[in-house]
């Protein structure tokens, strides 16, 4: 028999032997004080045998209170000395807790790697739900909306007046494009999910900014493919008769003109108005060589533009930005300083490092200094400052001067090709170093005022 069986056989001999102690007392009032006594160890036997009994349905309440309230950490050893049953009894409680507390701590470590993966994604996450609080969001979507904290959706108001309706109005679209402040398109889109009979609605926030840049230069690209072929296509041809017919000119009609003698007493010339041939051969080889010269001056000029549609695939590098801006502004100071142009370049304490095609971020700042310094042509005491910086998780180099600035109706066309403000500019040089930063992930992007100058700004 086990020590269960012999606790409740012992107890219960107790019980039998305190209750015929008592009936052998009876109500003689000489043995009142070991009748009370016996009583209360009567009482006490029966109490601990009660208990003694229960304690299995005990154990199994405190087995179940510790799965409902997660508490994993409890263990049952303490009767399992009572026998087998009791220890396979608690070995099985013990092993059920453990499997509940292996999956818990998978289950934790997989929400800390699915958050650990919303956070680093570059499509910003935002979850809500139906009273507007904010459950998830990650750091894409708070830089997208330009905050820093989220808890509920209403806190958008105050800069996304209209943003809040359109993510929870009954007139909500599942996908529309949104303006930011700070100029981002965003591409959102939403869904409604049902977790556990809650209704949660998940929103993603998509910068398409560059994609937008990216097909405007595509289609300038192409755009200037067709120009350009059809106007080589035309002109080719017209240089190529020109020069025939120059050569027809000059070897067969010149070559076989009289000499025009116009001594006195000289010999009439046989060609009957030979000097107004003369003078009319003269012309027609001129007007030949305009001709000849201002289709060459075409083609070449039509073909300098092939350089904006074969923009060479950056190789991409970690340079040191310190190292990088010191030899730019080494390459423009002698100019700057001729012109009297102050030119200050600030750099972080810190080295700062990017992933970018060093040559071609060299060719951008050489273009934005010069752009910069052209500005300042008729500006007081000028001077740009030259800065790079770390801005959150992004690396900024800028070019800011303290000219004119831009017109606002010249401001959204500066990135165009073949769009320019100066007389003798092409209108490529933006063109293009947007174009590459957008190759190497990048972008580039302008703020003006008016009367106080223009800072262009090279995002990483």
């Amino acid at each position: 028999m086990n020590r269960f069986a012999w606790g409740i056989g012992w107890r219960m001999a107790l019980l039998g032997l305190l209750a015929g102690t008592m009936v052998y007392i009876g109500p003689a009032s000489r043995f009142m004080p070991l009748l009370i006594v016996t009583s209360l160890l009567l009482l006490m036997v029966a109490v601990n045998l009660y208990q003694y009994v229960t304690g299995v349905n005990r154990k199994l309440t405190y087995f179940l209170e510790s799965v409902r309230y997660s508490d994993f950490a409890i263990s049952f050893n303490a009767d399992s000395k009572l026998g087998p049953s009791f220890a396979q009894l608690n070995q099985q409680f013990n092993e059920v807790l453990e499997a509940f507390r292996q999956a818990r701590a998978e289950k934790e470590a997989n929400l800390q790697y699915l958050n650990t993966i919303v956070q680093h994604v570059s499509v910003g996450l935002l979850a809500f739900d139906a009273a507007g609080q904010v459950e998830l969001v990650n750091q894409a979507a708070l830089r997208l909306l330009d905050t820093y904290r989220l808890r509920l959706l209403t806190d958008l108001a105050d800069q996304y007046p209209d943003l809040p309706a359109r993510l929870t109005g009954p007139d909500r679209q599942a996908a529309f494009a949104y303006t930011t402040a700070s100029g981002n398109d965003l591409a959102i889109r939403t869904t409604d999910v049902r977790l556990r009979g809650r209704l949660v609605t998940l929103v993603s926030l998509q910068n398409i900014r560059s994609e937008l840049q990216q097909k405007e230069v595509d289609a300038w690209q192409n755009l200037t493919k067709v120009l350009r072929h059809e106007i080589m296509n035309s002109v080719t041809p017209l240089v190529s008769l020109t020069g025939t017919m120059q050569a027809i000119l000059e070897h067969d009609i010149v070559a076989n003109l009289p000499p025009l003698d116009t001594t006195p007493g000289s010999a009439p010339p046989t060609l009957p108005n030979a000097a107004i041939v003369h003078e009319a051969v003269t012309d027609l080889g001129d007007a030949l060589n305009t001709i000849a010269q201002r289709g060459e001056g075409i083609m070449r000029f039509v073909d300098a533009y092939r350089n904006f549609t074969t923009i060479p695939a950056p190789r991409v590098s970690s340079i040191s930005v310190q190292t990088l801006m010191q030899r730019v502004a080494g390459l423009v100071r002698s100019e700057f300083e001729g012109r009297r142009i102050a030119i200050t370049v600030v750099q972080p304490d810190a080295p700062l490092t990017v992933l970018a095609d060093e040559a071609q971020v060299e060719m951008i700042l050489l273009n934005l200094l010069k752009n910069a310094g052209e500005a300042l042509e008729k500006t007081v005491n000028p001077s740009i400052r030259f800065e790079a910086l770390l801005d959150g998780t992004r690396s900024v180099i800028e070019v800011a001067d303290n000219g004119p600035g831009i017109e606002p109706e010249a401001l959204d066309q500066i990135f165009i090709p073949f769009f320019t403000t100066k007389k003798t500019g092409s209108g490529i040089g933006l063109s293009l170093s947007r174009q590459m930063m957008q190759q190497m992930g990048g972008q580039l992007t302008v703020s003006t005022e008016v009367g106080k100058g223009s800072i262009f700004r090279l995002l990483f």
